[in-house]
């Protein structure tokens, strides 16, 4: 039988443990409809923890790429709260996305900054087909407006991202929009968070 894990040896985010206040402010009335929400990339796993166990109402699939299951399994199972759910392996390019039909929400934060281009149109496809009338997306990270940042510390950290990923760094807002509204998606709200981050919000049109 493997040792049993603490949540001492599991990777931690400080960013995660300073944002989840200000995320959950403006997500929770977003989700006041939702049923059942799709989390891409849930990383450490704060996040969900955190929104899952302060939106009781929901059910909340954690996701992320088969390589970081086992810390985010692990802090699930230690302090996880009933409605959030095992974590499934998701890689926006492979189809079907293994998640239930049910799903009515999806939320991602930090993701798209890291993902190439191409994977973020795939992601973005994939939420066309998955997101039902009414469905609500809500994105959280670092983007830009007009092709200018919204600060020089996010100009610094896109910097950063394209010397160790030349296919990563921070997205324009107009053309994430552009694939939003692409995949039937119309934006409902952007708001200025701390650390020079946004939380941006669609919901699907009627089909």
């Amino acid at each position: 039988m493997p040792p049993t894990r603490r949540l001492a040896d599991l990777a931690f985010s400080a960013a995660c443990e300073r944002n989840k206040g200000p995320i959950l402010e403006r997500l929770g009335p977003l989700l006041a409809g939702a049923h059942s929400v799709l989390e891409i990339g849930s990383g450490t796993g704060q996040h969900a923890v955190h929104f899952a166990r302060h939106l009781p109402w929901l059910t909340w699939q954690p996701t992320e790429r088969a390589a970081e299951l086992p810390d985010l399994a692990a802090r699930i199972a230690l302090e996880g709260p009933p409605n959030l759910r095992a974590p499934l392996a998701l890689d926006v390019r492979v189809t079907p996305w293994p998640c239930g039909a049910d799903v009515d929400a999806v939320f991602t934060a930090n993701t798209l900054h890291i993902m190439s281009w191409a994977e973020v149109e795939a992601c973005f496809a994939g939420l066309g087909r998955l997101l039902p009338a009414g469905g609500t997306l809500g994105i959280y990270g670092p983007f830009r407006y007009g092709g200018a940042f919204t600060s020089e510390s996010n100009a610094a950290f896109d910097a950063s991202l394209r010397a160790r990923d030349r296919a990563s760094g921070i997205r324009d807002f107009e053309a994430v929009d552009a694939l939003a509204r692409g995949a039937g998606l119309e934006l409902q709200g952007d708001w200025a968070l701390p650390a020079n981050n946004q939380l941006l919000a669609w919901r699907r049109s009627a089909r």
